[in-house]
């Protein structure tokens, strides 16, 4: 699958599903009306920078100081705008779920700052004195007002080659897709993915996004 494969209208979102195709792009989902909420949104949220997340930083070393905030009760206009079939279909095929989980923040990111390559997996840290529920679709989606090429900030999605023994992980990319205002992008968990370093060039503009999980949780 490359980028156009995976790049869908949004008249046909009711016919796709993650058993086809692990990766989902969607242009234009957001309206401009709607990205001027959420920048709104996100211009009064509490942020803080990867420098005041150890545990965060410990994982992603190296990755410049791009930003994190909590959403507020604006979550909820968010999460009614994914409530899509290809979601509900792919969480609900696992089986034995005892509760289904969302876990979305606001990011920030400026020149110079990246993230490194990770699958999604969890670290394995407790929850309550129980394991973390186990992410299933990853999503990222931009708010930005604007962006250009050479500003940098991709998201690179990748698949291990099959030609290569189990062992270090060897990885050819299949996605590249840049953070086009309004767009949507979906993938199964695990895949391995990272985000590309944002470039000088890029000035004081912040690629601004949403991002996080739908999840479920087993006994």
């Amino acid at each position: 699958m490359n980028v156009a494969q995976s790049t869908i209208r949004q008249a046909d979102l009711p016919s796709f599903s993650f058993q086809r195709n692990p990766v989902l792009i969607v242009e234009n989902f957001w309206s401009p009306d709607e990205r001027q909420f959420f920048r709104e949104k996100m211009n009064r949220a509490s942020w803080k920078s990867l420098s005041d997340l150890p545990n965060v930083r410990e994982d992603f070393p190296n990755s410049g100081n791009w930003a994190k905030a909590e959403i507020g009760p604006e979550s909820q206009r968010f999460l009614s705008r994914l409530q899509l079939p290809c979601v509900r279909d792919h969480i609900e095929s696992f089986p034995d779920i005892i509760r289904r989980h969302v876990g979305f923040n606001y990011y920030s990111y400026s020149a110079g700052d990246c993230l490194l390559t990770h699958d999604d997996t969890h670290q394995g840290r407790l929850v309550e004195s129980r394991r973390s529920p186990q992410r299933r679709i990853a999503v990222v989606t931009y708010f930005h007002e604007e962006w250009q090429p050479d500003w940098g900030g991709e998201l690179i999605i990748y698949e291990r080659r099959a030609d290569r023994a189990a062992g270090s992980v060897n990885l050819v990319p299949t996605h590249c897709i840049e953070p086009r205002p309004g767009s949507l992008v979906m993938f199964t968990v695990p895949r391995f993915h990272r985000v590309c370093r944002v470039d000088p060039t890029a000035g004081q503009h912040r690629r601004l996004s949403i991002a996080g999980w739908f999840m479920t949780e087993h006994s």
